[in-house]
């Protein structure tokens, strides 16, 4: 049962999954006009129509899939008394497939983690998988997401009501194996000194957005006055806080020797 490496965890979701959500599948077998596969999360069956493979005319369908290849699909339409689940290739964006394969990594690393405690201490891997899960899947959307929780608040583990050698193991194994939950928002910041020694005027305004930002700030020089400003925080809300006041204060520093500075957002 134990799947490393294959893409695949070993929590199996029960039911049937929702219309419009990501699966990662298992391609079975490879018709003219439709591909059949398996839902690696949920052991169900599913099909792909050869409509719903690429954009355009498809010559010969294996150009896109064979047997055992792993494919994100998005789930279009489910029959639950036939036991049907329509499936398309084709609406799953890149950054969508790349979401989705980090998500069941993580899952997977989560997965390896409680293997390592149960090894660690002679459980019964199985058995200590679905005792831990089942607590953790009562509030967290995922094992991962409790893990990583559990990296900056280790007191969480001892609301799973393990004996305290067990729990002191997890809470060890997590804090080495797990990063703590951290967001990334990122920009363009334009700073420009008409003045002579603009180049130092501008420098000592990158020196105060970097104190500002200390350790959470990354800044890398694009060419003609802009900086790539991307700021690394546990929340949005500090995230957001931290690149207000630097790039602010960086702009406020040009302006006042009538340079002029901008900043603007970038979606990641």
């Amino acid at each position: 049962k134990n799947c490393r490496g294959s893409g695949m965890t070993l929590l199996k979701k029960k039911g049937f999954p929702d219309e419009d959500e990501l699966v990662m599948c298992t391609v079975t077998k490879v018709q003219f006009h439709s591909v059949f596969c398996n839902l690696d999360e949920f052991n169900k069956g599913g099909m792909i129509h050869i409509s719903e493979v690429s954009p355009g005319r498809i010559r010969n369908i294996r150009d896109f899939v064979k047997e055992g290849k792993k494919v994100v699909c998005k789930v279009l339409r489910i029959t639950e008394e036939k036991g049907h689940i329509d499936l398309s290739l084709r609406r799953v964006t890149e950054s969508q497939r790349r979401a989705k394969v980090d998500e069941l990594k993580k899952e997977q690393k989560a997965e390896k983690t409680i293997e390592f405690v149960a090894k660690s201490n002679d459980l019964d891997f199985n058995k200590f998988f679905e005792d831990l899960s089942s607590k953790i899947l009562k509030k967290y959307v995922s094992i991962y997401a409790f893990f990583q929780e559990v990296a900056a608040n280790p007191k969480l583990v001892s609301d799973l009501g393990l004996e305290e050698k067990i729990a002191k193991s997890l809470e060890e194994t997590i804090k080495l194996r797990i990063k703590e939950v951290q967001v990334e928002i990122e920009g363009k910041l334009k700073l420009t000194s008409f003045e002579p020694d603009g180049i130092e005027i501008v420098k000592e305004a990158l020196k105060k957005a970097g104190e500002i930002g200390k350790d959470n700030m990354a800044i890398k020089y694009l060419g003609a006055g802009t900086y790539h400003i991307q700021i690394t925080a546990k929340n949005y809300k500090d995230a957001e806080k931290i690149l207000k006041d630097s790039t602010e204060s960086a702009i406020e520093l040009v302006s006042k020797d009538d340079g002029e500075g901008s900043f603007a957002r970038q979606e990641s």
